[in-house]
């Protein structure tokens, strides 16, 4: 029999057949692979939806898709190019964040917080810092208070800009997100000169923050800051002034302000419906009432007023750096607080306004050095529910337009 060299040698199909061998039969070599889960429908929904019409298909979109903005899974029912349905299957990531942080000190739990929204890790890092204050009844210095806001509205601006450019790269616009990097790379060139990261900070603690603010931050901010509002306007022009990319998401994704109440709707995609609700006005913490800021909304609920929307709260934030950078006073930036933190018995909850809604912490203390029980509400995982609201009716164009104007996570949604 000639060797597995001999040109003349007949075909052998190799012990893992590759799909893009055209001399592989699928149904023969490696089964067929449907969308439709292998076991019996386990509730009605999942019943009427794995139940397929005339004409109409499934189609997995992800979980490695890029505009699924990270491991989500989306199987779209189709008729022809339009949606008829989807379920959104999440759990990739394997995450379980919240057993860590049981498992974890009051300081230790800090880290794990960071990789959830990973665009935006202070705000992941705030609202547990703020819960395990309450429960050890330990008081922030000012100082501090100050530079976790002025750190974070960075970081929030630094959030949108990646957000402007990854709708626009969703559509099909490379440009914008070259630009979204540029903005987004010098504001977390300061930020490691102040926590020691560029992605990952670590650095809220509980008490205070890890270190006060220095010479090479404040001279990348002062400079950032004497052209940050023009070069910001110069980059949105590419997009607010693009026919097919203002057409494309006006009257797509519509969403009314009594169904974005009842699905817990929060940040700028509820703002976007006209409810004026911010955890910093609603729910006033830190030194937010002492800043003067405006709530924008914008009434359309469409992709085009989300995306807007974070336009006018970047300029909002910028207002707030500015003010905190006036009146920021001098004095410690860490309480005095011991090593080992031991809270007393009790529970706390502490939510603060990130870049994509209210991302709150509930903590739960035994009387250890370690929190008894903690659950994480990120906002990304309850707007994601609403996409079987959102998509049917869209063309599978579109659905890349509506999941970006939603600005998800992955690492927060599976925590």
């Amino acid at each position: 029999m000639p060797t597995s060299h001999d040109p003349a040698a007949p075909y052998e199909i190799p012990a893992h057949p590759s799909a893009d061998d055209p001399r592989v039969t699928l149904e023969e070599q490696l089964g067929v692979f449907e969308p439709v889960p292998p076991y019996p429908p386990r509730t009605e929904r999942e019943a009427e939806f794995y139940t397929l019409g005339d004409g109409e298909m499934f189609i997995n979109m992800g979980p490695q898709h890029p505009s699924t903005h990270g491991v989500l899974r989306l199987v779209l029912k189709l008729n022809g190019e339009q949606v008829v349905d989807l379920d959104p299957v999440l759990g990739y990531l394997h995450r379980g964040v919240e057993k860590l942080c049981e498992n974890a000190d009051f300081h230790q739990a800090i880290c794990y917080m960071d990789p959830l929204e990973y665009v935006s890790s202070l705000f992941c890092e705030w609202p547990a810092v703020m819960a395990f204050e309450k429960l050890l009844d330990v008081q922030v210095p000012r100082r501090a208070e100050y530079i976790r806001v002025l750190s974070t509205e960075l970081n929030r601006i630094a959030s949108h800009a990646l957000f402007m450019g990854w709708m626009a790269l969703d559509l099909g616009g490379l440009t914008p997100i070259l630009y979204s990097f540029i903005e987004r790379d010098e504001i977390v060139e300061m930020l490691a000169a102040l926590t020691g990261q560029r992605m990952l900070f670590n650095y809220f603690r509980v008490g205070g923050v890890n270190g006060d603010l220095n010479h090479e931050f404040m001279s990348r901010l002062g400079d950032w800051m004497s052209r940050a509002t023009d070069q910001i306007e110069a980059n949105l022009t590419l997009l607010n002034e693009n026919e097919i990319f203002v057409r494309r998401m006006r009257g797509l994704g519509i969403f009314d302000r009594e169904t974005a109440l009842r699905m817990c709707w929060s940040g700028p995609n509820l703002r976007a419906t006209g409810v004026p609700f911010d955890v910093r006005r609603a729910h006033p913490y830190s030194i937010y009432p002492e800043l003067d800021f405006d709530i924008p909304t914008r009434n359309e609920g469409d992709c085009l007023a989300r995306y807007l929307l974070r336009l006018d709260e970047v300029k909002q934030s910028l207002r707030i750096i500015d003010q905190c950078l006036h009146q920021m006073p001098d004095g410690p930036v860490m309480a005095k607080v011991p090593r080992l933190l031991r809270a007393r018995p009790g529970r706390a909850f502490a939510a603060v306004e990130g870049p994509r809604g209210l991302y709150g912490v509930h903590a739960i203390s035994d009387g250890t050095d370690q929190p008894f029980r903690m659950r994480i509400h990120d906002p990304s995982f309850v707007h994601l529910q609403a996409l079987p609201l959102l998509l049917p009716g869209c063309l599978v164009a579109d659905c890349m337009a509506v999941m970006a104007s939603l600005d998800p996570i992955m690492g927060g949604i599976d925590k």
